[in-house]
């Protein structure tokens, strides 16, 4: 299954990073940050995430909510899509994310730095060597490689 994959791609960059072996293995993407403020932890937790995957973020601000023109929602989803490999949504409402993904043709998350419950699921596998948040990195690190890579 995928969450086994992942589970295993999470314990994979568990490992290379105490052993100081983690690799780029993002580097060349675009990943965009969508969100209102990207100093609260989730948005630098997703940041550090990507960037030390080797991947460029970029912080966008939020110019759309849920009673945004269609075509309007359309538009920045199709603009996004050409611009970035995949999207972090953070402080944008479930059914606006969907509407964009739909549009982007690129993966767009849901905050996925934020709504921890898969993720953090997730890290609590990994073991308690590691402090959690640092297994929850390595959970977000192995979805972005599920589903950018």
């Amino acid at each position: 299954s995928s969450r086994r994959g992942r589970r295993r791609r999470a314990r994979m960059l568990q490992r290379a990073a105490q052993s100081g072996l983690a690799q780029p293995l993002l580097r060349g993407k675009n990943l965009g940050l969508l969100c209102a403020d990207d100093t609260l932890p989730s948005a630098l937790m997703f940041r550090h995430a990507a960037t030390e995957l080797g991947a460029h973020v970029a912080h966008i601000g939020i110019g759309l909510s849920e009673g945004s023109p269609a075509q309007d929602v359309a538009h920045t989803a199709r603009l996004l899509g050409r611009l970035y490999d995949a999207v972090e949504c953070q402080g944008l409402g479930s059914g606006l994310v969907r509407q964009m993904a739909g549009a982007s043709g690129i993966p767009m998350y849901d905050g996925a730095a934020v709504n921890l419950g898969p993720l953090t699921r997730l890290a609590l596998l990994l073991g308690p060597e590691l402090a959690l948040a640092d297994n929850r990195r390595f959970a977000l690190q192995a979805l972005l490689l599920h589903t950018i890579v």
